[in-house]
């Protein structure tokens, strides 16, 4: 064993590597290098980032106004307390009140996603006390503090609750989710029906005070709603007296085309929180940024919430280079392009292989749901076995890292995120790896035969 991989197993002995059984984090991969939509290992093997990590590197790798800005600031000041003010934290200010929706113009700075939906609950239940019920959905993902695993729909909340580690108040509503419709209903003869039982659960629980929603929801499968469902929930939110929350970590910052998901449907919530793209994940920013009206409420009331690292110099001397970045990416055209062909390469792969039960997305954010039987839409493997087995989408995604393309999965979807900077060719690159992959799923695929039993297909050899 070589010096440097004694260090690396040293290393991998001393820390908890994250959402996993421990043994699995015996031999982590080194990573000596990361420029443009690459990636390098320490053999120089090169990797197609087709998640943009963990759909947070937006713009690439290596951007350099990021780093120059960031640099000019290290040199300068690397940390003042959140009791002071200075130009990186102005500026940030200054650059995102021109991309955020209009409406939201108080923001708050924390170091991630997390953070920035864990203020946004303690500000939300003071402001709508006595009210402090959040209604969240099933298929979420909202963070792994108290707070936001409890807002959280899949798996890892059910281990929080095991710990005792979730916050109480929080309720569950079906998702947006046409193509496994939790009411067995067809869109558009289904009279909104996710939308509508959301306006029932506020009025049979009482006591709500938010509902929580990813516009298009991230990790757990880039579920893209109804076109009429955002309106309609804007509607809903106003005629209870609840505040909408939209948790913009993964689906903000023109990873679906507008600079925020929400802008979709032309619908401004009340609350909107925000990390990973904000800084092109150059370094660790959250935002949480409400309306005025909840802003007055904590001129008189305290906001009882801070960090040490707050508004921290060199964290956020990456936001005003980022925004002005992807206003220059997004007006050269080449996003809105390969947005496009992305759609069309993935609609092709679902026309050549038996086991994708259905493609959605949006812009640069898109699902493959992987399922065993495409007519009965019966998946691979069911929620509880998250961390329990290897699922059928990390088996692909294991043999496309073999071929050099890194693609996140997630119980049975696979994650296509590429940053916004990716080309055509490239994507060329990323689809004909995942050409090769999907054979695996293909082989175990089941279909039924005209005598109705079930075999199994042996597609496309």
């Amino acid at each position: 064993m070589s010096k440097e991989e004694k260090r690396i197993e040293a290393f991998a002995e001393h820390t908890y590597g994250t959402w996993r059984a421990q043994k699995g984090w015996m031999e982590p991969l080194f990573i000596k290098d990361a420029e443009g939509v690459y990636f390098y290992d320490k053999n120089d093997r090169r990797y197609l980032d087709f998640s943009s990590q963990l759909m947070c590197s937006n713009l690439g790798h290596k951007n350099k106004a990021i780093i120059e800005s960031i640099v000019k600031q290290a040199e300068n000041m690397p940390y003042i307390a959140p009791g002071f003010v200075q130009e990186s934290a102005i500026s940030a200010v200054e650059s995102l009140l021109t991309v955020i929706p209009l409406g939201l113009d108080k923001l708050f700075f924390s170091t991630s996603g997390t953070e920035a939906n864990e203020a946004a609950l303690k500000m939300l239940r003071e402001y709508m006390s006595p009210n402090y019920k959040v209604i969240s959905r099933y298929h979420s993902y909202h963070g792994s503090t108290p707070g936001g695993i409890s807002f959280t729909g899949d798996i890892r909340r059910m281990y929080a609750e095991r710990a005792r580690c979730t916050v109480e108040g929080v309720r569950f509503a079906p998702d947006s989710y046409c193509y496994r419709c939790p009411f067995g209903l067809e869109y558009s003869s289904c009279k909104l029906q996710c939308a509508e039982y959301i306006d029932y659960m506020i009025k049979e629980e009482g006591n709500v005070a938010a509902i929580i929603v990813e516009p298009v929801v991230g990790t757990n499968g880039r579920i893209v709603p109804a076109p009429e469902y955002f309106p309609r929930l804007r509607k809903i939110c106003d005629e209870n007296n609840v505040l909408l929350f939209a948790d913009e970590v993964m689906s903000g910052w023109y990873r679906t085309g507008t600079a925020f998901a929400i802008q979709n449907w032309n619908v401004t919530p009340d609350i909107l929180t925000t990390a990973k793209g904000c800084t092109g994940a150059y370094t660790p920013v959250g935002i949480t940024a409400t309306t005025r009206k909840i802003a007055e409420f904590f001129e008189e009331n305290v906001m009882c919430h801070g960090h040490t690292y707050t508004f921290h110099p060199l964290s956020l001397s990456a936001v005003q280079p980022a925004v002005s970045e992807y206003k220059k990416l997004m007006n050269s055209g080449l996003p809105q392009k390969v947005s496009r062909y992305i759609e069309n390469k993935l609609y092709a792969l679902e026309d050549r292989h038996e086991c994708i039960g259905d493609v959605r997305g949006i812009g640069h954010f898109w699902a493959i749901e992987i399922v065993k039987n495409r007519k009965t839409k019966e998946p691979f493997n069911k929620k509880t076995d998250k961390f329990q087995k290897v699922l059928m989408t990390q088996k692909i995604s294991a043999a496309a890292m073999k071929l050099g393309l890194f693609i996140n999965a997630w119980d049975d979807t696979l994650v296509i995120s590429p940053p916004l900077i990716v080309t055509e060719g490239q994507v060329d690159e990323g689809i004909e790896i995942l050409d090769k992959v999907l054979r695996i799923a293909d082989e175990e695929v089941m279909h039924t035969d005209v005598a109705g039993s079930r075999t199994t297909a042996e597609f496309n050899k």
